[in-house]
């Protein structure tokens, strides 16, 4: 039977079951054996991560060959102006090449649990949320494309993956789907 874990990693916890440095990892959260993640969320990253005992699907989900999408709460500083937000759908040149075409929108503050720590806060500097899409995953992207368009992330969220959503997880918490 395939088991596909949806686990939402709080910040600073690695995307992988063991460290030697004695980091917080997935195996504090999820005692389920035989699972492996489909794809990686940097340590300094919350949200969705998917798990799955069955390989090809693994390598489906987390392959951007297959441009699944990933959808990204992004806080970043500033108020991004729509230049920026063009650039990002159009795609951002970056050092290791241009990025595929994203959607990209500013949105509302997300309901969402607080981070511990918080962000750095700046009495002067505003920030804002965005929806950002994307269907590549090079390392660290989103957080490179927005500051290549003048917009640092303060905070990244993954929320969805293809179908699956972190709907009704709470940082730390997991659902398993089982699927014939």
């Amino acid at each position: 039977m395939v088991q596909i874990v949806l686990f939402n990693k709080p910040y600073d916890v690695l995307s992988q079951f063991t460290d030697t440095a004695g980091r917080r990892t997935l195996a504090d959260y999820i005692p389920i054996k035989g699972v492996y993640p489909a794809g990686r969320l940097d340590r300094d990253s919350e949200g969705l991560v998917i798990l799955t005992n069955h390989g090809r699907l693994q390598h489906r989900i987390a392959d951007p060959s297959h441009k699944l999408e990933k959808c990204y709460w992004v806080q970043v500083e500033g108020e991004p102006d729509p230049n920026a937000l063009i650039r990002l759908r159009n795609g951002v040149v970056l050092k290791d090449g241009i990025t595929a075409p994203a959607e990209a929108e500013l949105i509302a503050a997300p309901d969402i649990w607080p981070r511990t720590p918080p962000i750095r806060h700046r009495v002067n500097i505003p920030t804002a949320w965005l929806r950002l899409i994307i269907r590549e995953g090079r390392n660290r992207q989103v957080r490179r494309m927005t500051a290549a368009v003048g917009y640092p992330t303060l905070r990244l969220i993954r929320h969805r993956i293809g179908e699956w959503t972190l709907d009704q997880l709470a940082p730390g918490e997991y659902r398993v789907i089982k699927v014939q």
